[in-house]
């Protein structure tokens, strides 16, 4: 994936000094905007942005201010390259979030390796989801393939929510957000109120969840989880709904149709020591086994316990 970064100055003088600096690297491409033109650039949500302040006709400040409060942009990372070292003119640009100040004279190969760590940086956090701050595929293939290496027993837990387009469909894709990011608060508070040490929560995407726990045995944590999710959720629901006891959707065709208000479903695959080598073993069981609990009304689990 080609990395837009974004050179600030009014005179081009940079993007001549970048663009031969990263002439082996096609994975970056480098484009000067002029501090004019600063709206437009920023509505391309750029990967990064360098300003080199000794090229800029406004203060540097103020444009760093103004890349924070652009919605878009309040996480593009940005570096900003000057003469003016001084202590307190350094302190006044970090204040406005800014992640690096390079001093000039610039070390070619300084300034060379910030922007690539830098960057992969950012491709590392892209790998945990901004809703839930949880990480995701990535991070949870790891972790089991750590452990079949280690030869551990543990539990893996798949987890979504049910009805849960219909949910969307009835109150809206910010109120389906915030019922994820409860679920994903259920799943890490009751994991860490028993206090299971070397745990990890997964966020694979959507409703869909995944928590691996050390050990075979983890009924009692389903057995909570599903209790705390019960009885916390009605909050996301209207008062006429809970009382209901379900929500009403108009299908494709006009016609209402009736669906339980949102549960939890988790489908567990134990992994005895041994009993997995690899983790699309794991994957095919985790299917089997939610489809199992999901298939039950209501918030429930189902656990897969079949030996080697």
């Amino acid at each position: 994936m080609v990395q837009e970064i974004y050179i600030i100055d009014d005179d081009d003088s940079s993007i001549v000094i970048f663009r031969e600096l990263f002439k082996n690297d096609p994975e970056y491409k480098f484009i000067s905007v002029k501090t004019e033109d600063i709206d437009i650039a920023l509505k391309n949500i750029p990967s990064l942005i360098v300003i080199n302040e000794d090229a800029i006709d406004r203060d540097v400040v103020d444009l760093c201010r103004k890349i924070r409060k652009d919605e878009d942009n309040t996480i593009t990372p940005v570096i900003i390259v000057s003469s003016k070292s001084g202590r307190e003119h350094r302190v006044r640009i970090l204040q406005e979030s800014v992640e690096y100040f390079i001093k000039k004279p610039v070390d070619e190969q300084y300034l060379y390796y910030t922007v690539k760590n830098l960057n992969r940086l950012l491709a590392s956090n892209r790998r945990v989801s901004p809703l839930t701050g949880l990480p995701g595929n990535v991070q949870i293939h790891e972790e089991m393939k750590k452990r079949i290496s280690r030869r551990e027993a543990f539990s893996v837990l798949y987890l979504d929510l049910d009805n849960f387009k219909a949910y969307n469909d009835v109150y809206g894709f910010l109120k389906g957000d915030q019922i994820i990011e409860f679920t994903a608060e259920t799943i890490v508070n009751l994991i860490h109120s028993d206090e299971i040490d070397n745990s990890f929560v997964g966020h694979i995407g959507g409703d869909d969840f995944v928590a691996i726990v050390p050990g075979t045995n983890c009924e009692k944590l389903c057995q909570n989880m599903l209790a705390y999710f019960d009885k916390n959720v009605g909050k996301f629901f209207t008062e006429e709904d809970l009382e209901k006891g379900y929500i009403e959707v108009a299908n494709r065709k006009g016609i209402i149709e009736q669906f339980p208000l949102t549960s939890l479903s988790i489908g567990v695959v134990v992994a005895d020591e041994g009993r997995f080598h690899n983790i699309l073993e794991i994957g095919e069981i985790g299917a089997q086994v939610k489809h199992a609990a999901k298939s039950v009304m209501g918030s429930s689990y189902a656990i897969d316990k079949r030996r080697i």
